[in-house]
């Protein structure tokens, strides 16, 4: 039985393959920590027949060293002659294949491919020399090639313009689960938490499996938050300084562009991004965000009607939020840290902001609650000087449902207050964009609205965080 949890669509993509009368490359990358490796290894668990993993800042030598040794645990053989490049090495790999004639579907599995691909290894050349004059003539593989480092992935394989090009038959990107997907995974591993722990649990370290496998059963979540980031051994206690080192070169530049959005709750536009980063415009900025939005850091958010110089660029990481406005300056404040701060007016303000974030990220459920998902619609912010909606849901029904996401321990209440804010950011609205669309106002909320004069006024549609955990 798989233990395999969500994953869906990765999954029918990977049985396609298994299933198909002809061999196969497979891209596979995502952010560290999001479950590649075990998706790839528990789904063909019956079918690997080869497996090597990059050592992170090895050489040439040390990745020779790790392959071979591999194939020696493979073939069985006490002896495999050390390869002398990595042509020799792939050499080394078919002959291996050929003895094979048993087993129908062949998985080839190569882990942290980037990191083997070391400065002037021309291993890069080797393995395309392998896929194209070995692999092709056979329809019995499955090549499977993962990385961490998106931008490696993207640039040298996915758009590679030598011997790769057009040869990736499936390109998956794995994202960190959605709500629904780590409901599941606790549940799994015997956690049993409300929906509103498991959003604050979401808040402050996202769909990541690792991190949510590190979770302690009988902990309440502050205290599991305890352990895991402020605790001097904590395994997250210092994750975010390895993260990005591990992923990307030069990535001081990344980190400032993270450390920049982690600054706004809205986000900024690219020239703000530019100006108060501090990073100077072109080409080397442009590859910086890019590798980011691809990794899953960074979310671009368009405006409405698609005006490409107000388009929104958001921190969309919870665990870097999390640690930039949490973790990094309370690392040694002892025993119950988070249990004393995640009761502070900081946090409740904070966590509003981040649950709008998360509603952003599960925009499908929200219009599947809407029943609006068989309906084409786009996604888009829209704000002036005076007024700013996250989330506007331009329908071709004639309507269009203005967004508003509010994170809270109770049913939420409308007051003459935010009416009045509501009421404004209606009128803006209206006024500048001159629609003669329906505009409904939409509150997703934790446990819905209190109904009240005001609410019956305006609010047409009332979800509460169940939407969010639709599948």
């Amino acid at each position: 039985m798989s233990k395999i949890v969500g994953r869906i669509e990765e999954q029918a993509a990977l049985k396609e393959a298994l299933e198909n009368d002809k061999s196969e490359l497979i891209a596979l990358y995502g952010r560290r920590r999001v479950g590649k490796t075990f998706l790839i290894r528990e789904f063909f668990k019956k079918n690997v027949i080869f497996e090597v993993t990059g050592l992170f800042d090895g050489n040439m030598n040390d990745q020779l060293e790790n392959f071979t040794k591999e194939l020696k645990k493979r073939t069985k053989e006490s002896i495999v002659d050390f390869p002398n490049s990595w042509l020799d090495a792939f050499t080394k790999l078919e002959e291996y294949i050929d003895s094979l004639e048993d087993v129908p579907k062949k998985v080839i599995f190569i882990d942290e491919f980037p990191w083997i691909a070391t400065a002037r290894s021309k291993f890069l050349m080797a393995f395309e020399n392998f896929w194209n004059t070995y692999c092709t003539k056979r329809d019995d593989l499955i090549v499977v090639i993962c990385g961490s480092a998106a931008s490696y992935m993207v640039q040298k394989i996915i758009n590679n313009k030598g011997g790769l090009h057009n040869r990736i038959s499936r390109k998956i990107r794995l994202l960190p689960f959605n709500l629904r997907e780590t409901e599941l995974f606790l549940i799994e591993k015997g956690l049993s938490y409300t929906r509103y722990d498991i959003i604050q649990i979401y808040m402050a370290l996202g769909g990541v499996p690792h991190y949510l496998e590190k979770l302690r059963k009988g902990l309440s979540v502050p205290q599991n938050l305890d352990n895991l980031c402020f605790s001097k051994d904590g395994v997250l206690n210092d994750e975010f300084n390895k993260l990005y080192v591990s992923l990307f070169d030069d990535s001081e530049r990344h980190m400032k562009i993270i450390k920049t959005l982690a600054s706004s709750s809205k986000g900024f536009t690219r020239n703000e991004l530019i100006h108060k980063s501090g990073i100077p415009s072109g080409g080397d900025f442009s590859l910086k965000l890019e590798e980011l939005m691809e990794s899953g850091f960074v979310t671009e958010y368009p405006y409405y009607k698609n005006k490409k110089q107000l388009t929104l660029y958001r921190l969309s990481d919870e665990y870097s939020k999390f640690y930039l406005r949490f973790i990094n300056n309370n690392k040694h404040g002892g025993k119950g840290t988070w249990q004393r701060l995640c009761t502070k007016q900081s946090y409740v303000s904070w966590s509003g902001f981040v649950f709008e974030t998360l509603c952003l990220k599960h925009i499908y459920q929200i219009k599947k609650s809407l029943r609006i998902d068989a309906i084409y619609s786009t996604n888009s912010s829209w704000f002036n000087e005076n007024a700013q909606v996250d989330l506007l849901i331009d329908r071709d029904d004639n309507i269009i449902n203005l967004c508003e996401m509010k994170f809270y321990n109770a049913p939420y209440t409308i007051d003459k207050k935010y009416y009045l804010n509501l009421k404004n950011k209606l009128s803006e609205l209206q006024k500048e964009i001159g629609t003669k669309k329906n505009i409904f106002i939409t509150m997703v909320t934790t446990y819905g609205i209190n109904e009240n004069i005001y609410s019956k006024e305006l609010v047409q549609n009332n979800l509460d965080m169940n939407a969010l955990f639709i599948e």
